[in-house]
């Protein structure tokens, strides 16, 4: 069959995780006058198999010697009368469920090859890797707390493309705690309650539920899941909860439901150090294909905190600039980038980094700028120069001038500091807690 001589093909250039989320589920079959109809489940799913991997379908096309063969999507909605008739259907016992899948809700991206791991989110990592696989290590239950845009949502949907792909049986459930609760109150004024309680409690193994935050102040909803993790967790089913808050934390909130949310494991995801977030900004650049030196990742990794969003945004605003202009992304485009989606970092500037350091290591203002060589000054001014480099975007010559000194007094500080950073514990110690209360107290 044609179909699957080109999936054969697919299957040696497409990744495994890509190929069984967007390839295998794809029904073939050669129509007159068509050429190669190809059946995707809902209009989304054809789209995107269309957008990122019809020139792969029509290079395999090729390769058979069928390179003038049309390409065509369709949905199966469209197809199922046609595809029904004379076709024999796998037939299910009776007290069998028919099972769901919710791939349309999730993002194609968020798998675990495309989370980046640190110490920041190593045990939310372990955790739902545990129960993507099924595995008793760090029990069924888990709780991830961490602000917005840490990763939360990219673990549970990691976990879920993880069970539909390799447990496609699996009856899985993944909502938020507001589509929960809107679920819930429709069910009440349609008096079908019978069905949300039977869907999930009976008719569930694995429950995703994000941002159960939400649920402050909800008492009915609060009611409902209470009841039904107590059926979950004593059948041993696996169940997943993200939230912006700890369990303690949450306002108006039932002290049974609290009690059951803290059950299991529950683990914070913090903001990406350095190192993760070079490793971030150099995978969302190489999926964007897009190249960026060691020091243009490098001076991003060090200028966005926090949101790990933003750093996908200001990489595509890289990707846009650079077709835009023709030209490869340098230092001023990524700056300019930086600036306009994140703007300037607080009111951070060299002399503020300068008085802080003067105030740190006890020497005047003076001292920094006078031309004394004593250690006792020289060092604290080269700190100043390292911290200034790194926490602004502040030009050589402008640094220098901050202190008296020309840009290459500049370049010779920052390499100073950085050799001494990498071979001195000593010298690293002071840096990483003179940035973090710099950080702290101005951006």
């Amino acid at each position: 069959m044609l179909w699957q001589s080109v999936k054969e093909k697919l299957s040696q250039k497409i990744p495994k995780n890509a190929y069984s989320l967007w390839i295998s589920p794809l029904k073939g079959h050669e129509e007159e006058g068509q050429g190669l109809v190809l059946t995707g489940p809902d209009s989304f799913f054809c789209n995107w198999v269309q957008d990122k991997y019809l020139t792969d379908i029509e290079t395999a096309l090729q390769e058979l010697g069928k390179a003038d063969m049309p390409v065509s999507f369709v949905e199966a909605a469209q197809t199922a009368p046609g595809h029904n008739e004379g076709q024999p259907q796998q037939m299910r016992l009776p007290t069998m469920p028919v099972v769901r899948q919710f791939t349309k809700a999730l993002n194609p991206r968020y798998t675990f090859d495309e989370f980046m791991v640190g110490n920041c989110n190593m045990l939310a990592h372990s955790a739902c890797d545990a129960i993507a696989h099924a595995r008793p290590d760090l029990g069924n239950t888990i709780y991830i707390n961490g602000g917005t845009g840490m990763g939360k949502s990219h673990l549970t949907h990691a976990v879920a493309h993880h069970i539909v792909n390799h447990a496609p049986s699996t009856r899985l459930h993944y909502l938020t705690a507001q589509q929960l609760t809107a679920e819930m109150v429709k069910d009440i004024k349609a008096n079908t309650m019978a069905n949300f309680k039977d869907k999930y409690q009976k008719q569930c193994d694995v429950l995703l539920i994000e941002d159960v935050h939400t649920l402050s102040g909800r008492t009915k909803t609060q009611s409902e899941l209470a009841e039904t993790l107590d059926i979950l967790m004593e059948c041993g089913k696996r169940v997943v909860f993200t939230s912006s808050k700890s369990p303690r934390e949450i306002d108006n909130l039932d002290d049974g439901l609290r009690s059951r949310l803290a059950y299991g494991l529950i683990t914070t995801i913090n903001p990406p150090g350095l190192n993760t977030r070079v490793k971030i900004i150099s995978r969302k650049a190489a999926n964007c294909d897009l190249q960026l030196t060691e020091n243009l990742i490098g001076y991003l990794a060090e200028n966005i905190k926090g949101d790990i969003r933003q750093l996908e945004s200001i990489v595509v605003g890289i990707k846009a600039r650079a077709a835009l202009l023709g030209a490869p992304p340098d230092f001023d485009m990524v700056k300019e980038v930086l600036t306009n989606i994140i703007g300037q970092q607080g009111q951070l500037s060299v002399e503020m980094i300068r008085d802080f350091i003067a105030a740190q290591y006890k020497v005047t203002i003076n001292e920094l700028q006078s031309k004394s060589r004593k250690r006792t000054v020289a060092f604290p001014r080269q700190v100043c120069m390292y911290l200034a480099r790194k926490h602004t975007g502040y030009a050589l010559a402008d640094i220098g001038r901050a202190l008296n000194r020309d840009h290459s007094t500049v370049v010779h500080a920052v390499r100073t500091i950085s050799t001494k950073i990498a071979r001195d514990g000593s010298t690293r110690g002071q840096i990483e807690l003179l940035s973090d209360k710099l950080e702290k107290k101005f951006l």
